[in-house]
C-alpha cells in the first residue's frame, strides 16, 4: 500500500520501491543494527527472502518507507506503520544506520509518523521496543510516549526470550 511522503525537518520519509530492498536488508540483517528486530539476521539472503522483501513496496497492510536526507537524498534508514482495522491506532516502527546513530534521525522519523497520524484523525500511536534498546526506548519518551505492557517475545531463529514494551501515545 502506498502513502504520501512525509516530510520532517531534514528528512523525506518516501515510500518503499522495490529497488530499497536491498538497502533495507543491510539494515535489517546487520547483528547490531537488526538487534532488536524480531527477524533473525542472515548470513546470507536468498533469491526467495530479495524477492520478499521487494514485495513490501506493494504489502496491503503495512506501510514500508525509506527515510531519506532531503539535501544529499542518502538513505539513512527504513520506517514503517500499520494501522488498525478501524483507522484509529497507528503502529510505527523504525530503524537507522549504524553511522547515523545519535543525530536524532530516529526521533525525527518517530514525529514525523506521530504527526502523519494526527493529521489523518488516527488516535493513538504505538511502538513496540526491546527492554534492553536503551536508544529506542529513548525516543518513545522522547515522545512522551508511556508503557502501556510489557510482554516476552522470542527472535526468530533464537531460543531465548526478550522483554518488550508496548508505548502508547494517546494523540
Amino acid at each position: 500500500m502506498r502513502v504520501e511522503t512525509i516530510e520532517t525537518e531534514r528528512l523525506n520519509l518516501r515510500p518503499f520501491e522495490r529497488t530499497d530492498a536491498r538497502f533495507a536488508i543491510s539494515i535489517w540483517n546487520d547483528k547490531e543494527m537488526g538487534e532488536y528486530l524480531l527477524d533473525e539476521a542472515m548470513e546470507e539472503v536468498s533469491d526467495e527472502y530479495l524477492r520478499m522483501i521487494e514485495d513490501l513496496a506493494d504489502d496491503e497492510e503495512c506501510y514500508y518507507m525509506i527515510a531519506e536526507h532531503k539535501e544529499t537524498h542518502e538513505r539513512i534508514g527504513t520506517c514503517s506503520f500499520i494501522l488498525s482495522e478501524d483507522g484509529t491506532t497507528m503502529d510505527i516502527a523504525y530503524c537507522v544506520l549504524k553511522k547515523l546513530w545519535r543525530n536524532g534521525y530516529a526521533t525525527e522519523m518517530a514525529r514525523g509518523m506521530v504527526e502523519y497520524a494526527r493529521t489523518h484523525g488516527v488516535k493513538k500511536v504505538t511502538i513496540q521496543i526491546a527492554k534492553d534498546n536503551a536508544g529506542s526506548n529513548g525516543v518513545a519518551r522522547k515522545l512522551g510516549c508511556t508503557v502501556a505492557e510489557e510482554k516476552t517475545c522470542v527472535k526468530r531463529g533464537e531460543e531465548k526470550p526478550h522483554t518488550v514494551y508496548r508505548y502508547e501515545l494517546a494523540l
